[in-house]
Order: structure tokens, then sequence, then C-alpha cells
């Protein structure tokens, strides 16, 4: 749905949360060890991120400080994790509800935008974790390759080429792609992650 001057990123987001459901829901306690593609994050740390900036950006659209937020989960039990990131991501949905809060200037932590572009960097974080996710529990869902398109495009506007990528920044430099690279392969290449290994 486009609104006046951008698309509307709510549809987007509800879908990419419910992608992001249905792979936590596969994770079981003896995967929380293992490696992800964020080589600061091993699975339990990763839920724990999803979780904790699930809540970051649900506290923005309610219209709180959402930079008070850490972007972590403490005290999810290893069984836990399904039930705490559709909590968070419920509240979430229902806090980005008002039309309103499109426009609305927030705070996130790349600075102050309006609401429909921090919610859209939302999207982008969320489907690149859910890719994080997949590969490091095997890929037991195969994931929506619009949303990756999605995530792939604000990737390309809030990072394009030209930018430096510095400690500061969260991402790593661009990687390169085979030709016939999918949505995903090139969304995380983007941002410069890596398949895990498998060998």
């Amino acid at each position: 749905m486009t609104t006046t001057g951008f698309t509307d990123p709510r549809p987007v987001y509800a879908r990419a949360t419910e992608q992001a459901a249905a792979l936590v829901g596969t994770v079981r306690p003896e995967r929380l060890d293992g490696p992800t593609p964020c080589a600061e994050f091993d699975v339990r740390a990763l839920l724990s991120h999803m979780v904790g900036g699930t809540r970051r950006i649900a506290v923005v659209g309610e219209g709180g400080d959402g930079l008070a937020v850490e972007p972590v989960a403490e005290g999810v039990g290893d069984e836990e994790w399904a039930a705490a990131y559709d909590e968070v991501r419920v509240r979430a949905l229902k806090a980005w509800e008002s039309d309103e809060r499109m426009t609305a200037p927030v705070r996130v932590p790349w600075g102050e935008v309006p609401g429909h572009a921090a919610l859209s960097g939302y999207v982008m974080e969320i489907v690149t974790h859910t890719w994080d996710l997949a590969e490091a529990v095997g890929h037991p869902h195969e994931l929506d390759p619009e949303l990756a398109e999605f995530a792939l495009a604000i990737a390309r506007r809030v990072l394009p080429d030209s930018a430096p990528r510095d400690a500061g920044t969260p991402f790593g430099a661009i990687r390169e792609v085979p030709e016939g690279a999918g949505p995903y392969e090139r969304l995380a290449a983007w941002l410069g992650r890596a398949p895990l290994s498998r060998a």
C-alpha cells in the first residue's frame, strides 16, 4: 500500500515478523549455543537481540524512547524464545497501527526520521536476522523472497556502496555474490554477511 509519498511498511513488517516467529518456533534448546553468520552472536544471543530489538521498535511506536531500551532480552528460558518473540512482535504491530505514526518523527539508533522510515529499517533488521537464524539452524523453512527484496532496497538506500563501513557501522564490507544469487544471498552480501560453512 502506498501512502502519501512513501510505501507503508506495516504490512511488510507484519509478514516479516510472522516469518521470524515461525522460524524461532523451530529452534531447539540444543541449538542455542551454535554459531550464526553474526560473529558476535551465537543462536541464543541472536534470539535475545531479535526479541530486544523488536521491543525497542515497539516502544518507539508507542511514543517512548526506544534508545533507552537495550536491544537484548534477559531472563528468557531455553524453551521460551518462541513465546517471548511472539509476545513482543504482537506489541510492536499494535504500537504501529495508527496512520499518524507513519509521519511522526521518531528517534532510532541512526537518527531522527519519520515513523515509516524507522519501521522500514526494522523490516531490514528482522528480515536479515531471520536469514541469520535460518543459516544457523539449517533452513527448516523456505523464506519469503519478497521480504528480502524489500529489505535489500532499504539496505541499498541507507547503506549505499559509497558509504564507508567502519567500526561505527554494525555491518561488514559488501561481499561479492555469484551471478543468479537469490534475494537473501544478495541481502546478506550487501550487509557483509557470509553463509555458515557446512564443512
